[in-house]
């Protein structure tokens, strides 16, 4: 705690399987900008609910993002269990270490501004740690710093629940010998969040969570994001669960004050970390620059992929990239996925952290087949327009003003003769389909006689802002 366990596949907690559909019977909705159609509305409700009583969660509270807007927002079950207390979506669960994606885009919005730099080395800010004058900053938020973890346990350790500083936990762990050398590993650290939580307040010269107040969540319109690094439960939120073995929910031990700064100590409720990752998905407030070392998964020395970007997991579901963190303190767990590239999001937290908000999120990724697909006239228009370039035709009159200037003769001289060679289309399928920033962005997978290739066009008034090809082999 607070972590993240790698994929979500591989992380997943193992269910306990027992009968406690009584609790997800009771369901609380609230108004949302967009309601799904009937039928997957019906289907998520069914998926939670079987997935509930499964893993014997208390409450779980979703939120879904589609085509880069809010599309589901529903909570279900109890906030309390004796006496039974329903769940509302509009309070507040703790998010474990979802936390850590704001504290990296602290730090890039620092970069930003000049501040600071993602190389710098970590002893320009603290220059007390262990290895401070080789280690970066982008390796505290990549996990490849090598400094070890100060709570890899699953459980609140007798010392944990009374107070102490940031700075007392990098005393005690961060001036220890390294795990490995920096940059040869891999190794989640929630120690290196509390070293990236000072640089914040050295850089800026305010609280950590000011800064992420002023600079993120007012910005976003997050109302209801709390920090409960002092109290380690949200206030309004519901109770946190936790069992053993095989016995009864209880109430879960409270961290004490600062045992989860900076690594672990946000609350929200689903639909505002649904604005954090419509802010992903349409570009909001960071730049491309920093958005895109956010989402990028670093190389260690040895040139291997860690699958870890800057407080995200840089993955894929097997069809689309995919970001995703998953979050656990001490009551709850967290599951956040991003699809940016086809505007999509799952969000899941849960009140016991003896669930699976991931098999809940796997189920309703698969009933929304979250990406939408171009329509039968935007594929035909798509093809034809690619059939021509294979034929040695650029069809300008199909183009903006900006896409006719980028298909000058070197750029139209390469698509034409590259795609020559691959033969006739044996299939064109639209894959996805995203609103942004005016234009639809349509995605499409080709397959020729002698290759496969990936199309991204953006079109607005039947007109192509842009029309990539990729190859996939």
């Amino acid at each position: 705690m607070p972590e993240s366990r790698g994929s979500s596949a591989s992380r997943r907690r193992p269910p306990v399987v027992a009968c406690y559909a009584a609790l997800a019977g009771l369901a609380v909705a609230t108004p949302t900008r967009a309601s799904p159609p009937a039928d997957a509305a019906v289907q998520i409700d069914r998926a939670v609910a079987e997935e509930m009583a499964k893993a014997r969660e208390p409450a779980v509270s979703i939120a879904v993002v589609r085509n880069g807007r809010l599309f589901y927002v529903k909570a279900y079950g109890h906030a309390r269990l004796d006496p039974p207390v329903g769940v509302t979506s509009s309070q507040p669960f703790a998010v474990g270490s979802v936390t850590k994606q704001f504290v990296a885009a602290a730090v890039l919005l620092l970069a930003e501004q000049g501040k600071l730099s993602l190389d710098d080395k970590v002893g320009r800010w603290l220059p007390g740690l262990t290895a401070s004058d080789r280690i970066t900053i982008r390796q505290l938020l990549s996990h490849t710093a090598g400094y070890r973890d100060y709570w890899p346990q699953d459980y609140v350790m007798d010392f944990m629940m009374k107070p102490t500083t940031p700075d007392a936990i990098l005393d005690r762990w961060a001036k220890a010998p390294l795990d490995f050398q920096p940059g040869d590993e891999w190794q989640y650290s929630n120690t290196g969040y509390v070293a990236a939580g000072r640089i914040i307040e050295k850089a800026s010269g305010q609280p950590l969570n000011a800064f992420l107040a002023q600079n993120i969540f007012k910005p976003l319109g997050m109302t209801s994001v709390q920090f409960v690094d002092q109290t380690a439960a949200p206030v309004g939120g519901p109770q946190g669960y936790t069992r053993y073995g095989m016995g009864p929910e209880r109430p879960a031990p409270l961290e004490g004050a600062n045992w989860i700064w900076g690594c672990g100590h946000l609350a929200m409720t689903p639909e505002d970390l649904a604005k954090w990752d419509e802010a992903m998905i349409n570009g909001k407030l960071l730049t491309p620059a920093s958005w895109r070392a956010m989402e990028t998964s670093v190389r260690l020395n040895n040139l291997r992929d860690a699958g870890y970007g800057l407080g995200v997991g840089a993955t894929s579901d097997g069809a689309f990239r995919m970001i995703e963190h998953d979050g656990s303190i001490s009551g709850f767990l967290a599951e956040n996925r991003v699809w940016p590239d086809v505007g999509q999001a799952v969000i899941v937290l849960t009140n016991t952290d003896r669930g699976d908000p991931s098999a809940i999120a796997d189920r309703i990724a698969k009933i929304l087949a979250l990406a939408s697909a171009p329509g039968d006239a935007q594929t035909a228009r798509a093809r034809a327009f690619f059939e021509a370039l294979q034929a040695g035709r650029l069809a300008r009159g199909q183009l903006t003003p900006t896409a006719n200037a980028f298909f000058d003769p070197t750029v139209t001289g390469d698509y034409i003769k590259s795609l020559a060679g691959l033969g006739s289309i044996t299939s064109f399928k639209g894959t996805g389909l995203v609103i942004r920033g005016g234009f639809t962005r349509e995605i499409y997978e080709v397959k020729l006689a002698k290759g496969q290739v990936r199309v991204i066009a953006r079109a607005a008034a039947d007109r192509y802002e842009e029309f990539q090809i990729f190859p996939l082999e």
